[in-house]
């Protein structure tokens, strides 16, 4: 989406960091599940002589998953940093002319991009905090 860098900010600029975000939760969540549903262990409480399952493959995929969803999100931070003129206009971005708009949608953006990049990591905190599939 925005790997080949735009000149002006859209709406899909602006979307960019939250759908990476969105995209890098679900991937850990489905690669935990699969994983824990694979060890075919009750979730709620091992049976008799048996342990919970252990996390395996997790660690190594969530982290790979993580460091790809941050350099994006850092991709776009960047290239909002771009639209907002290089931080070196006053706020607030709210004149009704088209350099305003790329400034405030700009900003916008780099507002998410910190959001989303704090949000992908406590997403993959589970995935090195716990050991096994509880």
């Amino acid at each position: 989406m925005v790997l080949r860098l735009r000149d002006r900010a859209d709406l899909w600029t602006l979307l960019m960091p939250p759908t990476v975000w969105a995209t890098h939760f679900l991937y850990c969540y489905v690669v935990a599940a699969v994983q824990c549903a694979k060890a075919g262990i009750s979730l709620t409480a091992p049976e008799g002589g048996q342990a919970f399952a252990a996390l395996g493959m997790v660690r190594p995929l969530v982290a790979a998953g993580t460091a790809v969803a941050l350099l994006l999100i850092v991709i776009g931070a960047r290239q909002a940093w771009r639209h907002t003129g290089g931080g070196f206009h006053d706020l607030p971005h709210d004149a009704a002319t088209p350099e305003d708009r790329q400034r405030f949608l700009g900003y916008a953006t780099l507002l998410l991009s910190a959001l989303s990049f704090v949000s992908v990591i406590f997403i993959a905190l589970p995935a090195f905090l716990i050991r096994d599939c509880r």
